[in-house]
C-alpha cells in the first residue's frame, strides 16, 4: 500500500546471505517505523474527517442565520418578496399562472410563468440586494425600434405639420432654435423656442442621458418604447384616412408582441411618450370623419403607460406630464437663478390673460373672461386671434406673465394649455375654471392641496354670470399671495425638462418625475401580481377620482368634482384642428 523505504530496495539487490548483523537489525527497526508512520497518517486523516465536518455544520449554520436575517430584512420591505426568497414555501399562482394560458388583452398577463415563478423577480429586488448601487430598482430597458418609428420621421420634419415648417424645432434636440433675449425678459441662457408638441423628442434625447440605463431588461424596473407618436398621427391629420392613420400604431403593437421583454409582462412595464393630448389617440369609430388615431383603444396599447400632455379623466393608461416651456437649464445654478429673479419681480397687473375667443363652441367660458378682462383696470389681455403677432413671441408673453399676480388658465379646444406652464415659470399664479385643467392631470407633479399654488372659480359662475373675477382675486389676502407664489416658484424645477445635451446635478426636473413615477407604477403592478392582490374592484371610468385619493382610501364615494366629469365631452371634431398651431398660448 505504501512505498518502502529506499535502502530496503537497495539490500533487495543483494543476497540474504550477505547481511550483516547491523544490517538486519537496521532492516527490523525500518518496518517498525512503517508502522509507525501508517499509524499516524491514519490518525491525520481521521482527524482531518472530523474538523471539516465540524467546519461545514459551523459554516451551514451561519449561512441559514444570514439568509433568514436577509428575509427578514427584505420582508420589511415587502412581504411578497420574502415569500418568493423562501425556499420552503411553495410559490403562489397568482390568477392561475402556471396553470393555464391567459388570453391577451383580457386585462391580465399574457404570459404563462411555470412554477410560480416571476421572471420580473430579479428586476423587484435590485434595489435590495445591492444597497451601494445607486440604480437599484430605477433600471430603465430602451427597446431599440426601427428607425421608421422615430429617426425616419424626423428625416421627413418637413411634413409634420401642413401650416408650420417644425424641422426648425427639432433642432437642438428637440428644444428649437435659441431665443435671444430682448428686453432682458428671459435669462441668457437655457431659452429656445420650443414648440408645444415637440415633448417626445426631447424625452428621448433626455433618456439617452439618464444615468441608469441597463442592456439587461431582466434588471429593468420599466422598458421604455421610444416611438414619436405625436409627430407621427400630426403629419396625416389632415387629408388621410384611418388606415393610414392608424398603420404606425398598428406596426407598433405587431413589433412589440414579438419581443421577448413584452411577453414577460404582456406590456405592462413598458411606457411610451406622445407629445400630445389623449384625444389625438382615441378615435371611437372607424368613420374617415372621426379624429386622430386609435393608438391607446388598441388592446395591446392598454397594457402600457402612455405619457401625454393632457390624459384622459376616464381612462387609465396614460398619465399627464408638463407641456415643454421655453426654458431649458443645462446647470442647477441657471435654475436657481431664475427661481430668485421670479421672487424678486413687481407685480403690477392683478391678472391677465393670453388667449383666443373659442367663437365656435357655445359651452366656452373664453368670451366671458376676454369681456371681464376688458372691463377691468387691474387686468392685462393679450387677445390672441389668429394672426396677432405679440401672441407669437415668447418675450411679450414671459414679461406679461411676470408682471401678473394671476394668470386666467380657462380651457381652450380641450382641458390644458401649455399657456399654465410658462405662467408658472414666470412665478404668476394659475387660476383654473376646470379640475381637468390641471388638478387631475398632473397628479405627479402639482401638490394634493389646489388652493395652496392656486386658485380654482368653477366655469359655471362664470357662464352664469354669477363671479367676478376681479372680486374673487381681490379677496385673496397679501400673505396668501405671498405663500401661493413661493409654492409655485418653488414648483418650477420639477415642470421644466432641462437641455438633453447636460445634466443638472441636485435638481429632479419633469423628466425625472416622469421616469421615477412609472417606476412606482410598474413596482406596484409587480408586487401585487406577486401578492395576488387584484383590481376587481377598480371603475375605469372613474379614473380621476382614483389620483385624488389618500394613501389607504378605497371608498371612491362622491366627489364635489362629479358634475365636471358626469359626461364624456366630445374631443373627436375637427375644430381641434386650430390646436396645431405653433402659437402657444391660444
Amino acid at each position: 500500500m505504501f512505498d518502502r523505504p529506499a535502502n530496503l530496495m537497495i539490500i533487495r539487490r543483494r543476497s540474504p546471505t550477505l547481511l550483516t548483523s547491523n544490517e538486519r537489525v537496521e532492516k527490523a527497526a525500518g518496518r517498525n517505523l512503517n508502522s509507525r508512520l501508517f499509524t499516524l497518517a491514519l490518525l491525520s486523516a481521521i482527524f482531518s474527517v472530523f474538523f471539516w465536518c465540524f467546519h461545514f455544520a459551523i459554516e451551514r449554520s451561519n449561512h441559514n442565520r444570514v439568509t433568514e436575517s436577509e428575509s427578514d430584512r427584505l420582508a420589511s420591505v415587502s412581504p411578497e418578496i420574502k415569500l418568493l426568497s423562501s425556499p420552503a414555501i411553495d410559490r403562489p399562482k397568482v390568477g392561475g399562472f402556471g396553470s393555464r394560458k391567459v388570453n391577451p388583452g383580457s386585462g391580465e398577463l399574457d404570459s404563462v410563468i411555470d412554477s410560480g415563478k416571476f421572471p420580473f423577480i430579479r428586476a423587484l429586488t435590485t434595489s435590495l440586494e445591492n444597497k451601494s448601487d445607486p440604480c437599484g430598482g430605477r433600471y430603465v430597458y430602451v427597446h431599440n425600434l426601427p428607425p421608421r418609428f422615430n429617426e425616419d420621421i424626423l428625416k421627413e420634419c418637413e411634413k409634420l405639420s401642413p401650416w408650420t415648417d417644425m424641422c426648425k424645432f427639432m433642432a437642438n434636440g428637440g428644444l428649437g432654435p435659441p431665443l435671444e433675449n430682448a428686453g432682458g425678459v428671459l435669462s441668457e441662457t437655457g431659452w429656445y423656442a420650443t414648440d408645444q408638441f415637440a415633448l417626445e423628442v426631447i424625452f428621448r434625447n433626455r433618456m439617452k442621458k439618464y444615468e441608469c440605463l441597463t442592456n439587461d431588461s431582466s434588471l429593468a424596473a420599466a422598458i421604455f418604447v421610444p416611438f414619436f407618436a405625436g409627430l407621427e398621427v400630426s403629419r396625416h391629420l389632415w387629408g388621410y384616412n384611418i388606415s393610414v392613420r392608424d398603420a404606425a400604431a398598428l406596426d407598433l403593437v405587431k413589433w412589440l408582441e414579438k419581443t421577448p421583454e413584452w411577453r414577460i409582462m404582456g406590456g405592462k412595464d413598458h411606457f411610451l411618450v406622445a407629445g400630445r393630448i389623449t384625444w389625438d389617440f382615441r378615435r371611437l369609430t372607424d368613420q374617415e370623419s372621426d379624429w386622430g388615431n386609435k393608438l391607446l383603444l388598441l388592446p395591446a396599447a392598454k397594457n402600457m403607460t402612455t405619457l401625454v400632455v393632457e390624459s384622459s379623466p376616464w381612462n387609465s393608461n396614460d398619465f399627464g406630464i408638463p407641456y415643454p416651456t421655453y426654458f431649458h437649464p443645462s446647470k442647477d445654478s441657471e435654475v436657481f437663478s431664475w427661481q430668485d429673479r421670479m421672487r424678486k419681480k413687481e407685480r403690477k397687473w392683478l391678472f391677465s390673460f393670453a388667449g383666443a375667443p373659442r367663437p365656435g363652441n357655445p359651452r366656452s367660458i373664453r368670451g366671458h373672461i376676454i369681456q371681464q378682462c376688458r372691463n377691468s383696470k387691474v387686468c392685462r389681455l393679450f387677445k390672441c386671434d389668429y394672426g396677432e403677432s405679440s401672441c407669437h413671441s415668447p418675450g411679450n408673453i414671459m414679461q406679461m406673465f411676470q408682471e401678473s399676480v394671476f394668470c386666467l388658465q380657462p380651457q381652450g379646444d380641450s382641458y390644458t394649455r401649455r399657456s399654465a406652464f410658462d405662467a408658472m415659470l414666470a412665478g404668476c399664479i394659475p387660476v383654473f375654471f376646470h379640475p381637468g385643467s390641471a388638478y387631475i392631470q398632473y397628479t405627479w407633479y402639482l401638490p394634493r392641496n389646489h388652493s395652496s399654488f392656486s386658485v380654482f372659480i368653477p366655469e359655471p359662475d362664470i357662464r352664469r354670470g354669477n363671479a367676478s373675477i376681479e372680486e374673487r382675486l381681490s379677496q385673496v389676502s397679501p400673505e396668501q399671495v405671498e405663500g401661493m407664489r413661493e409654492a409655485v416658484i418653488a414648483l418650477i424645477p420639477r415642470l421644466i425638462y432641462s437641455d438633453p445635451r447636460a445634466r443638472l446635478e441636485s435638481v429632479k426636473d419633469a423628466f425625472d418625475v416622469a421616469v421615477q413615477g412609472v417606476i412606482d407604477k410598474v413596482t406596484k403592478l409587480r408586487r401585487d401580481v406577486v401578492a395576488g392582490r387584484g383590481d376587481e374592484h377598480f371603475v375605469e371610468e372613474l379614473s380621476w377620482k382614483y389620483a385624488l385619493m389618500e394613501e389607504g382610501q378605497h371608498d371612491i364615494g362622491a366627489h364635489e368634482w362629479d358634475p365636471f366629469f358626469s359626461q364624456s365631452k366630445d374631443y373627436n371634431d375637427s375644430s381641434v384642428a386650430g390646436s396645431d398651431s405653433s402659437a402657444q398660448v391660444i
